[in-house]
């Protein structure tokens, strides 16, 4: 045991100083030839996807006129939230300045996109400012359709057992309270994800883990029943970890019931109600009830006559090329992060690769050529399935598993060093990517 945990330790050390490393290595020496150039480009949001990206075309682009459209004060490392609802992290661990990680040289209007006229190369802007643009990147994350559950409301959060850890810092603390509350008490906790896609899919079964483990840990395990309702046929998007996971649920005695949808919340008699695919109302009382509303691309991506008009009709994600991430019917715009319409990746990890993709085809548009970096689809999830032990999952739009470390980090395996790479390393990462460096 000794041994396995000091050759774990020296690996996962290893690896930090390699991303360290990575991470620091001066710009200048790894990336293309600037580019002079008066193009003026517009991004639209200043999340993990627009601030990469920003970041890497300053150091890339000599003269562009470039704009950053997002209200947004505070940039949050959602990754994070799983922690905080956990009881792991304070909500400050996960909240920075959106203007910490701006270069110099970026215009940053501090406003709502309205309107997108694709065909008149202008966005539009809650105030009735109107920018013009010869490229467009529309990277404006998703929205958290919280109206669409009946009776639910934000303001619930923290009280009457029930959780909502994907809002924000302040509702994850507040998630940790209710669930701090279910594990001191015992009961039936219900926890769900949404019918649509959505931003880490794997945040539903991390909380679902935590919690599990936060009650055994507590002794009062044998006090808890805990059901997962989904509305999909399976626990994970790729089938081989969709059975691992089955098989760590029926471990830890982990109810499951496919094919229903959160539909209403009672939450003066802690009732959810959920419906099947023919319909079929279901009501299940709760003691603690973790909310993951559906999910949709903002209103201006639909109404812009950006989004797909044969998949994805409910939710409104951009049309693009999956695997360069440029609009199929307008060549000047791209989607990057949440907001795109490709069959993965809505997660920070998938960010990190699709950004470098759009830069290329952007800067070699510039130059009136043809861009040649593609995006495979790669996501990673850190699977937390308890508190010190991950698995590090993998996977491209195939849903062939893709480790990055193999023979030292097994994707399938709980252990010690991929929790350390979700708990302790992946921030160091995602920072740098924010400053465009990996």
């Amino acid at each position: 045991m000794t041994t396995d945990f000091q050759t774990s330790r020296r690996a996962f050390l290893a690896l930090a100083a390699a991303g360290g490393a990575a991470a620091a290595w001066p710009a200048a020496e790894v990336r293309a030839q600037t580019v002079g150039t008066n193009a003026r480009i517009v991004i639209i949001g200043a999340g993990a996807a627009g601030t990469a990206l920003v970041n890497r075309l300053v150091e890339r682009l000599e003269g562009a006129q470039i704009t950053l459209v997002d209200p947004r004060v505070e940039h949050l490392y959602q990754p994070g939230l799983t922690l905080v609802a956990a009881g792991l992290k304070p909500p400050s661990y996960v909240v920075s300045q959106t203007t910490d990680w701006l270069p110099d040289g970026v215009t940053l209007i501090p406003e709502r996109v309205a309107a997108v006229d694709p065909e008149a190369q202008t966005v539009s802007t809650d105030s009735g400012q109107s920018l013009d643009y010869d490229f467009l990147v529309v990277a404006p994350g998703l929205i958290l359709d919280h109206d669409a559950i009946e009776g639910f409301s934000l303001d619930m959060v923290g009280e009457n057992g029930i959780g909502a850890l994907y809002a924000g810092p302040e509702y994850a603390a507040r998630t940790w309270q209710a669930a701090s509350r279910f594990i001191e008490e015992g009961g039936r906790g219900v926890f769900l994800r949404p019918e649509t896609e959505m931003k880490c899919a794997g945040a539903p079964l991390k909380h679902t883990f935590l919690i599990d483990d936060r009650l055994e840990r507590a002794g009062n395990r044998g006090a808890a029943r805990i059901d997962y309702i989904a509305p999909q046929g399976s626990l994970f998007g790729v089938p081989i970890v969709a059975e691992k996971v089955r098989m760590l649920f029926d471990e830890r005695d982990i109810n499951y019931t496919y094919g229903r949808t959160l539909r209403r919340v009672d939450a003066g008699a802690k009732i959810a109600t959920f419906t099947d695919a023919e319909g079929g109302m279901h009501q299940e009382e709760y003691d603690y009830l973790h909310v993951i509303p559906p999910q949709r691309a903002p209103e201006f991506v639909r109404q812009s006559g950006l989004a797909w008009a044969d998949r994805w009709t409910d939710q409104g994600w951009v049309d693009c090329d999956p695997q360069t991430m440029r609009h199929n019917r307008y060549p000047n715009i791209w989607a990057v992060g949440d907001v795109a319409g490709v069959p993965k990746g809505k997660t920070a990890a998938s960010v990190k690769w699709q950004v470098p993709v759009v830069e290329d085809h952007l800067v070699a548009a510039i130059q009136g050529a043809e861009g040649t970096e593609t995006y495979n689809g790669y996501t990673s999830c850190p699977l937390i399935t308890r508190i010190g032990r991950a698995m590090l999952i993998e996977f491209d739009y195939n849903n062939d598993l893709t480790p990055s470390f193999p023979g030292i980090i097994a994707p399938l395996e709980e252990l010690w060093i991929s929790w350390l790479m979700k708990e302790v390393a992946l921030k160091a990462t995602y920072n740098a990517m924010l400053r465009g460096q990996a």
